[in-house]
């Protein structure tokens, strides 16, 4: 197996949250790491100093800085071998409260800035013809009952699609790319800076507004996963031979899954008899 110690991680949104646990576990492991922030000031005094870490100021909705700031990882590290996007943030409120500006921003971040990396980076895995992408989605992004987050799921879910397609696209260039879907971790997430609310709010809404201070008041603070311990998956998920498509991490996104795939097997068979039966008759 190549050392791993000898791989490039380019790692999104890493000032705070499972990026910055991420780039900071690594680091600590003697690994080389490009990571961006909007904020160069906050990445540096989050991370901190190390010959090992190159700090990068990147607007992620701009292909420019996206592409400035791979060219200069290769140019500082020699290449790229493992991409992390990571960079998002969360949306609370109902579909009819949400304004379209709303709604394309929680697009442009969390779906379109991936996109940008992934386009702009491509180039260099299928020259050297080895990669890894991760794509940090959701277990919001495989099952969507959470009521109140219907746009930022829907944001997620198209992560957990396009991953799917990429894995396939890549794999013949030998990239690989896994969708990874966090469930409760106890970062900033449901913190002012990273959970958005719309600005006029309908009271109609009680289960929203329920649904809503719930994660701001009583599950934020109290989540059960280890930012730590969902580093040290990653690396171990990066260092498999053939590492899954499908990365859940949590016992909480583990349960939520499980209830999620039988519910659908559930409709299937509900409606199995007349539902196969829509093809031409011979």
């Amino acid at each position: 197996m190549e050392n791993s110690n000898q791989k490039v991680w380019y790692i999104t949104g890493a000032s705070k949250g499972l990026g910055l646990a991420l780039a900071k576990q690594l680091l600590s492991e003697g690994k080389k790491v490009a990571a961006t922030s909007r904020s160069l000031e906050d990445l540096k005094k989050a991370v901190g100093e190390n010959e090992n870490f190159l700090p990068l100021a990147v607007n992620i909705l701009s292909e420019e800085s996206v592409e400035e700031s791979i060219k200069n990882t290769v140019e500082r590290f020699g290449s790229i071998d493992v991409v992390v996007n990571n960079a998002g943030y969360g949306l609370a409120g109902a579909l009819e409260e949400l304004t379209d500006a709303e709604t394309r921003q929680n697009f442009d971040v969390n779906v379109f800035g991936s996109l940008n990396v992934i386009r702009k980076v491509l180039p260099y895995l299928r020259k050297q013809q080895s990669g890894h992408i991760f794509n940090v989605s959701s277990i919001g992004g495989f099952t969507g009952s959470f009521p109140g987050f219907g746009i930022y799921c829907a944001t997620k879910f198209a992560v957990q699609g396009f991953t799917e397609s990429l894995a396939e696209e890549v794999k013949d260039f030998g990239i690989k790319a896994t969708i990874v879907s966090p469930g409760y971790f106890r970062t900033n997430f449901l913190n002012d800076s990273s959970l958005n609310v719309p600005k006029n709010q309908l009271q109609e809404y009680k289960t929203v507004r329920d649904v809503q201070a719930a994660h701001e008041n009583e599950i934020n603070g109290n989540q059960q996963g280890d930012p730590q311990k969902a580093a040290l998956a990653f690396i171990k998920t990066a260092e498999m031979q053939n590492p899954p498509v499908h990365l859940f991490l949590g016992q909480d996104a583990y349960d939520m899954a499980e209830v999620k795939i039988q519910a659908v097997r559930n409709n299937m068979e509900a409606v199995r008899e007349f539902a196969t039966a829509t093809g031409y008759e011979s």
